[in-house]
């Protein structure tokens, strides 16, 4: 019984999922999903990229946490609309909040959707909420072993960034022992070194947006 409780359940929010990104196809966004750890660097990554995306590309963030508005409230000085989903005591978010979420919005406003998920390596991974593509980010800081003992963060993930690439010459961390183990469970997606504070990878993150971006919208 237990099984097919846990089943409905994901069915019930795959189908939320699927109307969700039925929803988004139609007013013609991308949605990014931004999966990691706590502290990886993921609102400061968006403050950076929706800069360099505008004003081609108009964005909004739906952002999950547990408590607070903090990081809701840094990315709404960017003049862009944001949505803050408190999750209490869940560990991700759901299709559900997701769909909620998208009600606040004024999605004719919108071109890209970043989806910043709860700080958590194992729970969200599992969770469809209707994006169309996923960020696993790791830093440096987290150590070079995430990636093994993470697989399910980063398999599904459509493009993967290293961050705070700029510590490398003083942190212990080996970047080919991750390009190693992501060599065993995905091949498909691209890894990309970024660097916040010095700007690198970031360009080239802000294209591969903008391309998946192009392919949403043109079928």
């Amino acid at each position: 019984m237990k099984i097919k409780v846990v089943e409905s359940v994901m069915k019930a929010n795959d189908a939320v999922a699927a109307a969700n990104r039925q929803r988004l196809e139609a007013a013609g966004l991308l949605a990014v999903n931004i999966l990691s750890a706590p502290g990886s660097g993921k609102t400061t990554l968006l403050e950076k990229v929706i800069l360099r995306l505008s004003p081609k590309l108009r964005s909004a963030v739906l952002v999950g946490d547990l408590q607070t508005t903090r990081d809701a409230d840094r990315l709404g000085h960017l003049g862009i609309q944001v949505v803050q989903i408190n999750t209490g005591a869940g560990c991700h978010l759901t299709a559900t909040q997701v769909a909620q979420g998208l009600e606040c919005l004024d999605l004719a406003g919108v071109d890209v959707l970043f989806i910043e998920n709860v700080g958590n390596m194992v729970c969200p991974a599992a969770v469809d909420l209707g994006e169309h593509v996923r960020v696993a980010m790791l830093s440096l800081p987290e150590g070079d072993d995430k990636v093994a003992k993470y697989p399910t963060l980063f398999q599904p993930a459509d493009i993967i960034l290293l961050n705070k690439i700029d510590l490398a010459e003083v942190l212990d961390f080996d970047p080919a022992r991750v390009r190693q183990d992501l060599a065993r469970i995905n091949t498909r997606a691209p890894l990309l070194e970024v660097s916040t504070r010095t700007g690198q990878g970031l360009e080239a993150f802000c294209q591969w947006v903008s391309e998946r971006r192009a392919s949403v919208t043109n079928g």
